[in-house]
């Protein structure tokens, strides 16, 4: 078992950073200070939202740009992702933004190599930077003000195998990612925090034979490989009270009249990489969480059916060998999949059984299903109305933007379970544009591993009416695989089940039971919500079958 969906408070100055002791960088990523604050700060069962500030440093050309200046930058914020996401803080912007130009400060230095006092100096120009961003914590941060990690420095790229030993697991999916070492970049580490503080003593025994701290640097630390930082985290008031999606807007359709319509994608979940047989349809992690899905919203509401598939096959009828197989329905085939019961006459081995199972797969796989209830909806003192709940849902989703184009513009409610492809898969905001999405008021949720950072800040400029028109449900780390289509069945069977869930309902209903066996929480989180007018207890929504 294993996480899933990605592939695989003040702050300390730069002064007090680069005299720090050997014995404070051992103990990197471990201190905290207690911030007085336990307000639950926005919507979310495990998580609460913090400003998040950190102050680094990069050397480059004199005569280097402002936008030269940005992505030297930009390189070393990026490895705070890593560092952060180890440490269970999760930024809102995408893999740690651009950091405002208008609070850097430059300062010439002389770099000297103190091994070659003969030696001329190098001019450079020092740039420090404070870099602001939005994130959440898990709620056991609620007295953290300041966490102690590190960067990587603008030119890490040549000692990723350097990193590799000693600031990540040095794992399988570490290894994997040493082209990308910036995302598993670990400062949290005992044997990285030695590495950091073996470079910092080696600094700090150079430094003392400067002539002049402010216009002189030394040759070690503008080739330093580790820059610590100070994280500050400060409580960030959005909502305390419940909230609720806009219910009355869901029910009376706005993709189409009379009809809330569903959109689900599911994704393959097997991480195949070439080698060996490429899993089939029913091997995938993905396919058994899809059914899991279905069920639960077959068992909360009873009397959906399976209506019609895009590919126009025929769902009752399968040839097994010698023996034929007419009239199933769909409840017979989530039996055989999930249950290993109610067989058809004359499917008895193994064998047989495999086959009627691949091929109930071979027909769901890349085929939009149509499944459908009609129930009765009376909004307030209006006439009651016939509306019927759609799902419409698609399996087999990889790195193809058709499927997510289509569910995004032609449903209210949205839903993905799947890989992240660490943000640039077929979810990527830079993939669309807002004739993607329609003019209707829409709910996303989004179930991949770091989906806050990768499609959160991103969607909302995208749609007409920003937050006032969509809602998004999405994941501060990595999400588990194992549990996690049934947790989104029980999640679409609460939101149509009549009784106008808050979004913190939801989400509990949303949570694998018996917790998460990997040893973290996805920190699910709702944005867009605030300005939503909904209440139960204003506008009165009964649903009848």
């Amino acid at each position: 078992m294993q996480p899933m969906k990605s592939p695989k408070a003040t702050l300390a100055s730069l002064a007090l950073l680069a005299s720090l002791s050997a014995g404070l960088l051992a103990s990197c990523a471990a201190d905290v200070s207690d911030v007085g604050e336990t307000a639950d700060d926005l919507t979310s069962n495990t998580a609460l939202a913090r400003d998040m500030t950190f102050k680094g440093v990069v050397f480059v050309d004199t005569a280097a740009s402002t936008s030269t200046i940005a992505a030297a930058i930009k390189k070393q914020t990026q490895s705070g992702f890593g560092a952060l996401r180890t440490a269970t803080v999760m930024p809102n912007q995408r893999e740690l933004g651009v950091a405002d130009p208008a609070l850097f400060v430059k300062t010439p230095v002389d770099v000297l190599d103190v091994t070659q006092p003969s030696a001329a100096a190098k001019k450079m120009l020092r740039v420090e930077y404070t870099y602001k961003d939005t994130a959440v914590v898990p709620k056991s941060f609620a007295k953290r003000s300041s966490l102690l990690l590190a960067l990587l420095s603008a030119n890490y790229s040549s000692q990723t195998s350097k990193i590799l030993t000693e600031c990540t697991d040095n794992d399988k999916e570490a290894q994997d990612f040493q082209s990308s070492i910036w995302y598993v970049f670990n400062p949290s580490l005992t044997g990285c925090k030695a590495a950091i503080a073996k470079e910092q003593k080696a600094i700090d025994a150079d430094r003392l034979k400067l002539k002049d701290a402010k216009t002189q640097v030394t040759l070690s630390e503008t080739n330093r490989l580790y820059l610590p930082i100070t994280v500050a985290l400060v409580g960030d008031k959005t909502n305390k009270n419940n909230s609720y999606p806009e219910y009355d807007k869901l029910w009376t359709g706005g993709i189409k009249k009379g009809r809330l319509v569903i959109g689900v994608v599911g994704g393959l979940l097997a991480e195949w990489e070439g080698s060996g047989p490429k899993p089939t349809t029913i091997e995938d992690e993905g396919y058994t969480e899809w059914f899991m899905m279905m069920r639960e919203i077959y068992k909360a509401r009873p009397g959906f059916q399976l209506t019609k598939n895009e590919n126009g096959l025929d769902f009752g009828s399968f040839t097994i060998g010698a023996v034929k197989v007419s009239g199933a329905k769909f409840d017979d085939m989530m039996k055989w999949e999930l249950d290993g019961t109610g067989w058809p006459a004359g499917i008895a081995s193994a064998d047989q059984k495999k086959q009627l199972r691949s091929a109930v797969g071979d027909k769901i796989l890349a085929n939009w299903l149509t499944f459908e209830l009609p129930v009765t909806v009376k909004i307030g003192s209006a006439a009651a109305t016939k509306v019927t709940i759609e799902i419409s849902s698609y399996f087999g989703s990889g790195g193809g933007q058709g499927p997510h184009k289509r569910a995004i513009k032609s449903s209210d409610v949205f839903i993905y379970n799947g890989h992240s492809y660490i943000g640039y898969g077929p979810l990527d905001p830079s993939n669309f544009s807002a004739a993607d999405f329609p003019t209707s008021y829409q709910l996303f949720f989004i179930d991949s591993c770091v989906s806050y950072n990768y499609y959160e800040k991103d969607y909302f400029p995208l749609k007409k009416g920003g937050s006032a028109s969509l809602e998004l449900i999405t994941n501060g780390m990595e999400t588990w695989t194992t549990g996690s289509g049934g947790a989104l069945g029980k999640f679409i069977a609460a939101l149509v089940d009549g009784k106008q869930h808050s979004y913190k309902d939801l989400l509990k209903s949303a949570e694998i039971p018996n917790g998460y066996s990997w040893g973290g929480d996805p920190m699910r989180v709702v944005d867009g919500e605030l300005d939503n007018t909904f209440s139960p207890t204003k506008t009165k929504i009964t649903v009848t079958p």
